[in-house]
């Protein structure tokens, strides 16, 4: 198991628990802990044994974005240093959605800037009461879409609420989060593991290879050119789950009325 510097790692019965771990930062980005994520990530696709991810932060907050005290003397230091600074930071995102097992969000206090695209970038969220989200950085002078915001808010809840969001930075909480379709949930912060292992425990239950499947073919049809396009991917995975042990043993399970054991 890597040895982070910002991050903690837990490995329990099939699920990933990473903690940002800044919690005097409120779990804010520092370059260290965009290096540690960027490692945690591109390193899933050759662990099978990790078949659920949960993100969540230490002590008060989920994530405030981007430590302004670290990023600084990084910043704004020419065109070239600055697309590479903020290729790497973006790339975060990309290793989340490119990664085959489903990743869970627990979101509580703040998740601001990068903390929010953090969130969205995660395929199931849970929001504590205590959550306060928002596009912070159009606040500072930056545009407003940043880290897959504009790619991934829109299609959560829609252009007019992601425009809303996007164009004043304004915050939202948990409950209209969850009435616009931002997060799956919204509970109270003591809740949330509790909700969370709804989850896990019913994707746990899923055959492996299927599971990771529908998670690429989600992606997929999310910006599909066409629905020929979609079926096209959906067809390729059937063929796939088809020829496996999985099958045989789904539809054992399913008649002998009990839980499936995958292999």
């Amino acid at each position: 198991m890597p040895d982070f510097q910002t991050l903690e790692l837990a490995h329990e019965d099939g699920v990933d628990w990473l903690t940002l771990n800044r919690p005097q930062r409120l779990n804010a980005f520092s370059p260290q802990m965009i290096d540690d994520l960027l490692l945690y990530f591109e390193g899933l696709g050759g662990k099978p044994e990790t078949r659920v991810v949960v993100v969540r932060g230490a002590g008060r907050a989920f994530c405030a974005g981007a430590d302004l005290d670290d990023f600084l003397s990084l910043m704004a230091q020419g065109a070239d240093s600055d697309f590479q600074l903020q290729r790497k930071v973006s790339n975060v995102v990309l290793a989340m959605r490119r990664c085959p097992q489903p990743i869970i969000a627990l979101v509580h206090g703040a998740a601001t800037g990068g903390g929010f695209s953090l969130a969205l970038a995660a395929d199931i969220r849970i929001a504590g009461l205590s959550a306060r989200m928002n596009c912070a950085f159009i606040k500072i002078g930056l545009s407003g879409a940043d880290m897959g915001t504009s790619f991934h808010l829109p299609r959560l809840v829609g252009t007019c609420n992601a425009a809303a969001l996007m164009y004043t930075g304004r915050f939202i909480d948990a409950v209209k989060a969850e009435r616009i379709g931002l997060v799956n949930d919204a509970v109270a912060d003591e809740e949330m593991l509790e909700v969370a292992q709804e989850y896990i425990q019913g994707m746990l239950a899923t055959a492996p290879l299927g599971l990771r499947l529908t998670k690429e073919a989600l992606n997929a049809a999310t910006d599909a050119p066409s629905l020929t396009a979609t079926l096209a991917v959906e067809d390729r995975n059937q063929v796939m789950t088809l020829n496996t042990p999985d099958l045989t043993e789904g539809l054992a399970a399913f008649r002998e009325k009990r839980a499936p054991s995958w292999g």
